[in-house]
């Protein structure tokens, strides 16, 4: 369908794949990172389902009634918030079937849906595409000069990519890659997820299973998350921090309650812990490194609203910063079917990021806010990646440090890969 000033997205090439192998195509993610754009631009006709306030929308009832209704239109079909009728899952399958026809449904949700009411998986007939925020370089901010994909591949630039702005990157990380605030200022962006938040706490996490659930503790819980971004905190010392902080108690079932709630909506973002291959006698942590799905969440919750404030926190910057880049890794590694971990072991070292391949090469990233770290953290990688060989593990193909200030992309002597973010493409 024609959309007016759509932002291409790095998923759309995927999109158009998937339509090709598959019947049915599922794009699930948050609200607002711009799933109903993208699979507006995908389809030729469409159907809106919402849940009103203390009503059933008139699209959902039908859905629910006489579900043929809802499929009737050109193809591909949209049919967005389909888990508002889940029954349309299984009729759908069911058209599937029948006509045999790859490309037909688009369907879109900012939650994960309950199984009741879904008689089978749809192996075979759907295909699954998790939506993310923007990316900067999909944003337009981030030059595009160095290709992830090639990097893995071993084959490195050295170029110069341009001096960094560190107000300018505190500025992106405050505003997030929510499309429809990247021409906003910080504060107006930080605002519009503050609001966002409150829309989330208030009615999202409600209506998930339709129970009353405690608004203050959801907020507790959300600042404490934001308090340990890009850490890999227990539940536990959630709960601890929450009383330090806050000097309120919660209990852990209710944490991990609405912890789930959280990823049910893709509010969530964890990366999963690395494990070495068996062989390796090096013991390693199986703790998630926590993330919001978007750093400007964080922001939101820690009342940073203007660049000065992020950059007079250099502490809370480099983790931020952090987060960043672990986003545009996960969607630039998801377009070549690449996977997104941590490594943490129990002699206390730490990889920040680790791409997986394919074919089970790995490759090891450091992210640092500054050109003064890149050093200490290459010699970190190298001696990681030997004590990995003298242990038996399959090492790191390649070894970079993600900078947030250097004004070039270099493979240094050592073999280690430097460049900056703001230079990144898939």
């Amino acid at each position: 369908m024609e959309i007016a000033n759509y932002k291409k997205r790095i998923v759309d090439d995927k999109i158009e794949r998937y339509l090709k192998l598959f019947g049915a195509i599922s794009i699930k993610g948050p609200k607002y990172c711009g799933k109903t754009w993208a699979a507006r631009f995908h389809s030729q006709s469409e159907i809106l389902l919402h849940k009103a306030t203390g009503e059933l929308d008139n699209n959902v009832e039908l859905a629910k009634i006489q579900p043929n209704l809802i499929l009737e239109g050109k193809k591909p079909r949209l049919i967005d918030e389909w888990q508002e009728a889940t029954n349309l899952w299984d009729e759908i399958r069911i058209d599937v079937d029948k006509s045999g026809l790859k490309g037909q449904y688009i369907l879109t949700g900012s939650s994960t849906p309950k199984r009741s009411g879904i008689m089978h998986s749809g192996a075979g007939r759907f295909g699954k595409i998790y939506l993310r925020t923007m990316s900067l370089y999909e944003s337009g901010d981030s030059s595009g000069m160095v290709s992830l994909k090639d990097i893995c591949s071993k084959k490195f630039i050295n170029v110069m990519t341009g001096e960094v702005d560190l107000k300018h990157l505190a500025g992106l990380i405050i505003r997030g890659g929510w499309p429809a605030n990247i021409g906003y200022l910080p504060k107006d962006s930080s605002d519009a997820i503050n609001e966002y938040i409150k829309i989330i706490v208030d009615d999202d996490i409600s209506r998930l299973d339709n129970k009353k659930k405690d608004k203050h503790k959801i907020y507790l819980l959300l600042k404490s998350l934001a308090r340990n971004e890009s850490t890999t905190v227990s539940n536990t010392t959630l709960k601890n921090d929450i009383k330090e902080y806050e000097n309120e108690d919660i209990d852990i079932d209710s944490i991990a309650s609405y912890l789930n709630d959280l990823d049910r909506l893709y509010l969530l973002d964890n990366d999963e812990p690395y494990s070495l291959n068996v062989r390796s006698s090096i013991r390693v942590k199986q703790r998630e490194k926590r993330h919001f799905i978007d750093p400007s969440i964080t922001c939101s919750l820690l009342n940073i609203k203007s660049e000065d404030k992020l950059i007079n926190d250099l502490e809370t910057f480099g983790f931020l910063f952090e987060a960043l880049v672990e986003r545009d890794l996960k969607i630039y590694a998801d377009s070549f079917n690449a996977k997104c971990y941590h490594y943490q072991d129990y002699k206390n070292r730490e990889i920040d990021s680790i791409i997986e391949l394919e074919d089970g090469t790995w490759i090891a990233i450091e992210v640092k806010l500054g050109a003064n770290k890149i050093e200490e953290a290459s010699k970190k990688l190298i001696e990681i990646k030997e004590d990995i060989l003298k242990n038996g593990g399959k090492i790191p193909s390649v070894l970079c440090v993600i900078c947030a200030t250097t004004s070039q992309a270099y493979l240094r002597k050592d073999g280690v890969y430097v460049f900056p973010i703001t230079a990144l493409k898939p």
